[in-house]
C-alpha cells in the first residue's frame, strides 16, 4: 500500500513538472523581434524572471524622449527604451503590464497576445474596453 501511494505521488509530481515546462514553453513563444505597427522601428520582446518586457532596438528616425514627464529623461535616446514592462503570462495572454508611448510621454495599462506569428498589443486607461490595439509583425 505504501509503495502504491509513493508511486502515485511521484507520478503526480512528474505530471505537474511536465505541465509547468509546457506552460513556460508556450509563454516564451512571444520572445523575439517585431516590426512596430508602422514598420518604422523594431522591438525586442524578452523575459526576465517570470515577466516579459519589450525594448526599442531600432528606429528609422532616431530621436530623443522629449515628451517624457521626467525632465532628466528627456535627453535620452528613444532607441534602447524599455517601453513594455512587467507582463505576466496567464490564460494565453500577457497581462498586468504597462506600455510607455515616447511620442506622447504617457504610460498606459497594457495586455498582449499572440495571433499566429504577430503580436497584438492593447494599451488602455482603466479598463481594456477603453483602449487601442496595435499589431506588431514578427521579424522572420
Amino acid at each position: 500500500m505504501y509503495g502504491q501511494k509513493k508511486y502515485t505521488l511521484i507520478l503526480i509530481t512528474a505530471l505537474l513538472f511536465t505541465l509547468q515546462i509546457a506552460t513556460a514553453q508556450t509563454a516564451d513563444k512571444i520572445i523575439g523581434k517585431y516590426w512596430s505597427p508602422k514598420k518604422d522601428g523594431k522591438v525586442e520582446i524578452y523575459k526576465v524572471g517570470d515577466k516579459y518586457f519589450g525594448k526599442i532596438i531600432w528606429g528609422n528616425k532616431p530621436s530623443k524622449d522629449t515628451k517624457n514627464p521626467k525632465p532628466e529623461l528627456r535627453t535620452r535616446e528613444v532607441i534602447g527604451i524599455v517601453f513594455l514592462t512587467n507582463f505576466k503570462y496567464k490564460d494565453e495572454q500577457y497581462q498586468d503590464g504597462e506600455i510607455y508611448d515616447p511620442l506622447s510621454g504617457k504610460t498606459y495599462s497594457c495586455k498582449m497576445w499572440l495571433l499566429g506569428q504577430n503580436l497584438k498589443v492593447r494599451g488602455y486607461l482603466g479598463i481594456s474596453l477603453l483602449g487601442r490595439t496595435e499589431i506588431f509583425e514578427r521579424i522572420k
